[in-house]
């Protein structure tokens, strides 16, 4: 337990103080003879002394009253429970892909985890499923590209909706063709609204360059001069033709640019292989941010000191009762005396 206002604990002598500095009121009043005064003082529990009548403290209301001040400054003072640690990885860097959706991602010349022939799409999406679920620290988006370039899920730290949202990717949904330079241009512009230093983009590809507003070199040098990692992944057919032909040579050249790697995956194997060479050089510093929830108990302290209160109240006026029926006894047994002696 702490408190917020510790300082505020200062106040318990204060009673004291008062007590010693300012001493207790004295009046003169007119006093008259009783008969059975010893009677009276008896009942009544006081002592008295020569010249002055003073009513004591009973121990009774003295340890009250003391209860009653110290759990009201206590409540003061702002008691607060530290609840166990809560730790957040605070991310550190932004990490965007950009999956190639063009109509050659249909090609079945992959096998996934079973063995089963899948297309090229379907064995990315089980790679990249994986290589999701330890990006604990990072924030993560998806470009996905054909005829156009598109943002499919922002940066965000939600894998789980990153996941489900890779799975409902389909081949030609962004357009057939490969528009690998829009993409990177794409993903720029994204980046420019991040605030973390690392920026670091996978982009997998099975095709050639055809319909790209801004080339690949040109969107490249961009990326390198805004501080932009690009990691290329070619999954396509060196030997094929036309807009299918997988341009090494241009891959290479935008992770050299940026300062990335090229990755060449001719089956699931080698991408899966890749992914984790990825995540080997892509090594993060993780901040965590901790943090002990307060929880306040100034609300137990007033409840205590009002229940206090209640009680000493309540015993006052029980033994107020007590008292006065003692006296009241008192005065007829006296009665009882002085009929007696003048019989």
């Amino acid at each position: 337990m702490i408190f917020a206002y510790p300082w505020l604990l200062a106040l318990l002598p204060l009673p004291l103080l008062v007590r010693y500095f300012s001493p207790s009121h004295q009046e003169q009043r007119a006093s008259i003879r009783v008969p059975m005064f010893d009677v009276l003082v008896e009942a009544s529990g006081q002592t008295p002394a020569s010249g002055a009548v003073i009513r004591r403290r009973s121990w009774m209301q003295a340890i009250s009253y003391m209860v009653i001040w110290t759990l009201l400054v206590v409540a003061v003072a702002r008691p607060q429970f530290l609840e166990p640690p809560i730790t957040k990885q605070v991310p550190t860097r932004d990490l965007m892909l950009a999956i190639d959706l063009s109509g050659s991602m249909e090609t079945q010349d992959f096998k996934n985890a079973a063995g089963e022939k899948v297309n090229r799409l379907a064995a990315v999406k089980e790679v990249l499923d994986e290589f999701l679920t330890r990006r604990d620290g990072d924030r993560v988006g998806m470009i996905v590209f054909g005829t156009g370039a598109f943002v499919q899920i922002p940066f965000t730290q939600d894998l789980d909706v990153c996941r489900q949202l890779l799975q409902e990717t389909r081949v030609r949904m962004a357009g057939p063709q490969t528009s690998f330079g829009d993409a990177i241009g794409l993903a720029i512009t994204v980046f420019e609204r991040s605030e973390l230093q690392d920026k670091v983009l996978i982009a997998l590809t099975d095709g050639n360059d055809t319909g790209s507003r801004v080339p690949p070199s040109e969107a490249a040098k961009i990326a390198a001069d805004q501080g932009i990692v690009i990691h290329t992944i070619g999954v396509g057919d060196p030997q094929a033709a036309g807009e299918e032909l997988l341009d090494e040579e241009a891959l290479q050249d935008v992770a050299k640019e940026t300062g990335g790697e090229y990755f060449f995956a001719a089956d699931r194997n080698q991408l899966d292989s890749i992914y984790k060479r990825l995540d080997e050089m892509s090594q993060r510093k993780v901040d965590n941010l901790s943090y002990r929830p307060k929880r306040d108990l100034f609300q137990w302290f007033v409840a205590i000191a009002m229940l206090t209160a209640m009680g000493y109240f309540a015993c006052s006026l029980v033994l107020m009762g007590f008292r006065s029926r003692l006296v009241s006894n008192a005065n007829r047994r006296s009665e009882s005396v002085v009929e007696g002696d003048a019989g």
